[in-house]
């Protein structure tokens, strides 16, 4: 009687470590092109009117808490350029956005309007907002126009981020 065994063996039904490895390459580089190509389209995104206020307004506050000053922070719309004052001197930093940008800065509490273009524009713009070195700013609302609507943004004065919008009914 001869002695088989239990167990066939087949040839051919495993990976062998070479085409483990080869698969794991493909994969790296696959997945290198993947986010290479993700990061590019993230860098050509265009800056937004909102993201051009939100860095400024980082900055300053910033800049307020760190040294302890008052910092008074304005937007010249023709040079494209915010301007952030204090006893220290004045300290400008341009934006780069390509089109039209316009920011004004309004009162907490909503002014007389008025029609141009089609478009509702709020009268009565506050000169600069004041940034304390507590950390928190001077209540406003930022009017924000890019060649597109108006949009008005409410800045709260405690942590000046951005407030949330309530949706209309």
């Amino acid at each position: 009687m001869s002695w088989t065994p239990f167990v066939r063996v087949r040839r051919g039904a495993a990976f062998t470590v070479l085409e483990v490895l080869i698969t794991l390459a493909l994969i790296g580089l696959l997945s290198a092109f993947l986010v290479g190509g993700v990061t590019s389209l993230l860098r050509e995104k265009p800056v937004t009117g909102e993201e051009v206020l939100r860095i400024a307004i980082a900055r300053s506050r910033r800049y307020a808490v760190e040294n302890l000053r008052e910092v008074r922070l304005t937007y010249t719309s023709r040079e494209k350029t915010f301007k952030a004052s204090s006893i220290d001197g004045i300290r400008s930093f341009p934006v780069d956005f390509r089109g039209e940008l316009s920011i004004d800065f309004m009162p907490q509490q909503k002014a007389d309007s008025i029609l141009l273009g089609g478009e509702a524009l709020e009268i009565g713009a506050l000169p600069f907002i004041v940034f304390y070195p507590d950390g928190g700013c001077t209540p406003f609302r930022a009017q924000i126009r890019t060649g597109g609507p108006v949009r008005t943004i409410a800045i709260d004065p405690w942590t000046c981020a951005p407030m949330l919008e309530e949706k209309e009914k």
